[in-house]
């Protein structure tokens, strides 16, 4: 069950990192169609809890550095070493695209950590962001770690339905397919979920939990690449989790 009133402000923070300006209760209002008593009382709790601060009087609300604050705190303790966040930017930078990692969440896989690529055409994507676990090569790198019988729950528990490609309708489409990929130790979307967008994933299982490093990219770039990309990712995550297990 979602809380309207907790969603309600982390769609306000993502208008203030789009806008980059001071937003008025006016303006809050327009973007979301909200109640304006509703935007009053959540700007109100947030000037008071030290969150929002007016930048001149009777002028619009903008964020204040506690919440950059309170990410680095967040941050600094994070499970994950740093050092899978370079293994990011490493793969970033042999293959071009953009990587990241994916941690399952049900019947979703979230985004823990993305390291974009500087080219001009990308695949554009925000840590924290949820994609579905079957449909994805995130999601089946992931299944793929599970015990036989973790992977029928959680597979009888989607809701299956066609996103841009009627791929992956039943539980037993995605078993076959994560059978099949197991044997290269890399899966591929191309095209299924997002129009016009491909993803490489690889297992990536650390610390005892199920994740995946995961490369996404447009199609025009990924054609002809698919193979080389997923030996390139398998082999340097393979090496990772060598010198991890040795050192």
């Amino acid at each position: 069950m979602l809380v309207k009133q907790i969603g309600h402000l982390f769609e306000l923070m993502a208008l203030f990192a789009r806008t980059r300006k001071p937003l008025s209760v006016a303006d809050i209002v327009e973007a979301f169609s909200w109640p304006r008593s509703s935007a009053f009382n959540i700007v109100s709790t947030m000037v008071e809890y030290g969150y929002l601060y007016q930048s001149e009087p009777r002028g619009g609300y903008y964020p204040t550095s506690k919440w950059m604050e309170l990410a680095l705190d967040v941050s600094r303790f994070q499970p994950l070493p740093e050092s899978v966040h370079e293994l990011l930017i490493e793969l970033m930078k042999e293959t071009g695209e953009t990587m990241m990692l994916a941690a399952p969440e049900g019947t979703s896989v979230t985004l823990l950590d993305v390291i974009e690529t500087p080219a001009d055409i990308r695949y554009i994507v925000n840590v924290g962001q949820r994609l579905p676990i079957h449909v994805t090569a995130a999601g089946r790198a992931i299944l793929s770690q599970y015990s036989d019988a973790e992977r029928a729950a959680t597979l009888n528990r989607i809701k299956y339905r066609a996103y841009e490609k009627a791929a992956f309708m039943t539980p037993e489409s995605v078993e076959k397919d994560i059978r099949k990929s197991a044997k290269n130790g890399w899966y591929t979307n191309p095209g299924i979920y997002q129009s016009g967008v491909a993803g490489i994933a690889v297992p990536f299982p650390f610390l005892e939990k199920p994740y995946a490093v995961v490369l996404g990219g447009p199609i025009s770039r990924m054609e002809g690449r698919t193979d080389a990309l997923g030996k390139l990712l398998r082999g340097t995550v393979e090496k990772f989790l060598r010198n991890r297990k040795n050192s």
